[in-house]
């Protein structure tokens, strides 16, 4: 046993302090950015918000939406192939730019990832997802998928430390996902007591991460848009929102109507109510990390999204940034005493 007395910090330990700025409107922040990725060489470019690959938030509704804002998607795992197939002959080319294949790391995964690719080859990045990427097996998973797709973008996850993210890297993932319970429905760090706060994650990860020259996209814990701006700002290349973008026309999730109100369903995926669904419960030898709630009915996701680009445009300009590549750069953040937090969360 060991302790480390490092401060480790959380969106809501810190608020990002403004600086001398030449910008004289939000519309000269461009938000777009351009990555050419570790092992396929694919150049991309786009705003670097990723919808998160749950079942309630990563749908094919859901990227159609935001494609046309240049943002991406990675779909959830639970399609089939029939419905890949429907989605990918109806829809237009250049939305594969913004999605996602999400894939376990058993065998009928990887089966399943490959008729998915047979379907459709232009389809350019795979998701690959597990709650803990520090096993040895997920390692050999990313190894073998990089050796059978060597021209896919790889994005593999969930670490929280630099060690594992230069790890994934080596193995052949392009972008690391970053975070371990920070999410609005997630209960890990309730139930087995394993963590990290996320801005310290992201700090340390992609420190790691731009040593050797990938990305990583941090996952989980931004509840308000200052929450996403935060997690540019501490190095992050991309942010993956699930409970933000939940809720929506464009989300999945049963439709509740309670006292003539309308609420979505939304749920982690390793909820009790995710496993019923996908797997047929939990099983006898672990317990549920997630939970479910009701969330009020959203209308259209585009209102959310004009919502959080423009919040982002609005950190640049206090900081100065006229490119969002630049607001780390431009960023410092301030640490917020506890009875101060208090305050700014009422």
């Amino acid at each position: 046993m060991r302790i480390e007395t490092d401060l480790k910090l959380g969106f809501k330990d810190v608020m990002i302090r403004p600086k001398r700025s030449t910008l004289s409107s939000r519309s000269q922040v461009n938000l777009e950015r351009t990555f050419t990725f570790l092992h396929s060489n694919y150049k991309w470019n786009g705003i670097p918000i990723m919808a998160a690959n749950m079942d309630t938030v990563g749908t094919f509704e859901m990227a159609i939406a935001l494609a046309k804002y240049k943002i991406f998607t990675a779909i959830h795992k639970h399609y089939s192939l029939q419905e890949w197939e429907k989605f990918t002959q109806n829809s237009n080319k250049n939305i594969l730019n913004y999605i996602a294949v999400s894939t376990g790391t058993g065998s009928a995964d990887s089966e399943k990832l490959a008729a998915i690719f047979k379907l459709n080859p232009d389809l350019k990045f795979i998701c690959i997802d597990v709650a803990n990427g520090y096993s040895e097996h997920f390692v050999n998973f990313v190894k073998k998928t990089r050796e059978k797709y060597p021209n896919k973008v790889i994005m593999a996850g969930n670490v929280v430390t630099g060690e594992m993210v230069e790890e994934l890297l080596l193995a052949g993932a392009d972008i690391i996902k970053v975070g371990i319970g920070p999410g609005s429905v997630c209960t890990t760090r309730v139930k087995t007591g394993v963590g990290y706060p996320q801005l310290s994650a992201i700090i340390e990860c992609a420190d790691a991460a731009h040593g050797l020259g990938g990305q990583i996209v941090s996952d989980g814990g931004c509840k308000i848009p200052g929450d996403i701006a935060k997690a540019f700002g501490g190095g992050a290349d991309f942010v993956m929102l699930g409970g933000m973008l939940a809720g929506h026309a464009e989300s999945g999730g049963e439709t509740i109507e309670i006292k003539n109100k309308k609420y979505k369903q939304f749920y982690g995926m390793s909820s009790e109510t995710a496993m019923n669904k996908h797997v047929g419960g939990v099983a006898n030898y672990r317990a549920s990390e997630g939970k479910t709630v009701k969330i009020p009915y959203r209308g259209s996701v585009e209102n959310t999204v004009q919502d959080i680009l423009g919040s982002l445009r609005s950190t640049c300009t206090y900081v100065g940034a006229s490119r969002l590549k630049e607001l780390t750069k431009r960023t410092t953040f301030i640490r917020v005493q506890e009875q101060q937090n208090e305050v700014f969360s009422k």
